[in-house]
């Protein structure tokens, strides 16, 4: 059990560190978007499409930025208590924490599928079977979602993009949860940071 532990660690946490190294520059896209969107106010043409894309890459920056956020331990904690606590304490809490956080996110990976799926044009109400149909060739696309304003992008992108945030943030948390057991039975994890 603990030799899969570590082995779950160590494939989860660089895949997640590596994405969110990258995902961090995004936010140079998202200046970049709102800085068109501000000469082309003031020079040419306001365009469309710049407030809304601003919104979808400051959700890809977020949702997939996340799971290194909390692999690095830059989530808030109140540190008034805790802090003076001992390691394998630090960790029997953050177990217990991290326990319903898992809970949390697979309510919140449910929900994205099943938006996702709608996005997709699924209107029933067993969308995980709507996606294992298109493997088996049931399934097909319906009426694809749209944004309702004047630029009208198909919103599954940044669903999709979305799901997979929340199933790396799930991964990681079934990471810090592993790592939390470990500490509390005595193993060197590394010190959160």
């Amino acid at each position: 059990m603990i030799r899969a532990m570590k082995g779950f660690v160590a494939a989860v946490d660089p895949v997640n560190h590596l994405i969110g190294r990258i995902v961090m520059y995004g936010i140079f896209v998202m200046m970049g978007i709102l800085l068109w969107s501000s000469i082309s106010k003031a020079f040419f043409v306001p365009t469309l499409w710049t407030l809304e894309m601003a919104q979808f890459a400051m959700v890809a920056y977020y949702i997939l930025g996340g799971p290194y956020s909390i692999q690095m331990g830059s989530n808030v904690r109140m540190d008034l208590i805790y802090g003076e606590m001992s390691t394998r304490r630090k960790a029997a809490i953050d177990a217990v924490t991290v326990f319903f956080l898992l809970i949390y996110l697979l309510f919140l990976l449910y929900g994205g599928i099943a938006s996702t799926a709608y996005s997709f044009g699924y209107f029933g109400s067993e969308p995980i079977s709507f996606f294992a149909g298109f493997l088996t060739g049931e399934s097909e696309l319906g009426f694809m979602e749209r944004s309702p304003t004047s630029w009208r992008p198909y919103l599954w992108p940044i669903k999709v993009i979305m799901v997979v945030g929340i199933f790396l943030m799930l991964l990681q948390a079934l990471s810090e949860l592993c790592k939390d057991i470990l500490r509390i039975k005595g193993y060197d994890m590394g010190a959160k940071l």
